[in-house]
């Protein structure tokens, strides 16, 4: 299916969407921050994001306007999933460039679905 990287801070959370992604058989890497994301961009190339706002080295927001000045990644679906509800942070997230916003904690069947919607 699709190569999705995942971005966030919390090994359990990742585990868990990666666990969710893997049982639809997406291909799933995954990165603690912003910075060893765009690490990993360079390395492969990826089908959708998936990130979390708030971590340390580089936020969710920052790292989304890092990801759409790469010329390969400037259209690829980015989706946002956080506990992060502040409506000001949704609205710095559509004007970066985010395709979606998920709150956490999230239904894994929900997730599925609006991945294969951003993806179609």
């Amino acid at each position: 299916m699709a190569k999705i990287l995942i971005v966030d801070d919390s090994v359990s959370l990742r585990k868990l969407v990666a666990g969710t992604l893997a049982s639809a058989q997406h291909e799933v890497v995954e990165a603690p921050d912003g910075a060893q994301a765009l690490a990993k961009l360079k390395e492969r190339s990826f089908n959708l994001i998936i990130s979390d706002v708030n971590m340390p080295n580089m936020d969710g927001l920052q790292f989304l306007r890092e990801v759409r000045l790469i010329g390969a990644y400037r259209a690829i679906p980015v989706l946002m999933l956080t506990t992060e509800m502040d409506p000001a942070k949704k609205k710095q997230a559509k004007e970066a460039g985010a395709t979606g916003w998920i709150v956490k904690p999230f239904d894994p069947n929900t997730l599925l679905a609006t991945i294969k919607k951003v993806l179609d």
